[in-house]
């Protein structure tokens, strides 16, 4: 009896440590938390801040470019004629429509720029957290700022078996809609002659 509950024991350790041992690791870390504390990080932020900065003096000059012939039109429009009064008015409509560009463009300008900047500092945390993934020996590291998967090794595919396995299943019904697919193998149903 002692041997045969030795035996179980051994069978049962044996099989638990195998289960444990083929169980995938699975980490998480908040990327944008790691991004946050990277020193990189401020230096970047320095840099995209003073970019900023110079396209708003350049808008700011502009409005005050704006402003100033503004209002020497305002001071003055009771002695232009008719011609200078429409020139002057098309030439600020004209300079107004120049800074909303360049506000726009700016803005584009400045996302553009940030993300030069963040893409070494984004590239060299997803270097860490493979190198830190393979050597601890995790199949699969979330994002839980995002929910992203940031590593993961190489997987089979399953989507041709999954497709297959759609093939032999019934319709999903889309509430609605008028021509729901066919269920494979089945004969529609005739519609009952109309009035």
């Amino acid at each position: 009896m002692k041997n045969l509950l030795k035996t179980v024991a051994i069978v049962a350790f044996s099989v638990g440590t195998i289960t444990v041992s083929k169980a995938q690791k699975i980490a998480h870390i908040s990327l944008d938390s790691l991004i946050t504390i990277m020193p990189e990080s401020k230096i970047a932020q320095e840099v995209a801040q003073k970019y900023l900065k110079d396209l708003e003096n350049q808008v700011a000059t502009m409005d005050n470019e704006l402003q100033t012939k503004y209002a020497d039109y305002m001071k003055n429009k009771d002695t232009y004629s008719a011609l200078v009064a429409n020139t002057k008015e098309t030439e600020l409509q004209d300079l107004n429509k120049r800074i909303e560009d360049f506000k726009a463009q700016a803005q584009q300008d400045y996302q553009r720029k940030y993300g030069e900047l963040s893409k070494p500092i984004y590239d060299k945390a997803k270097k860490a957290i493979d190198l830190v993934a393979k050597e601890s020996g995790y199949k699969y590291v979330l994002d839980t700022s995002t929910g992203n998967v940031l590593y993961s090794e190489t997987a089979d595919d399953i989507l041709p078996v999954v497709k297959k396995k759609l093939d032999t299943m019934e319709p999903a019904q889309i509430p609605g809609a008028q021509n729901s697919p066919k269920t494979p193998g089945t004969k529609p149903t005739p519609k009952p002659a109309g009035k």
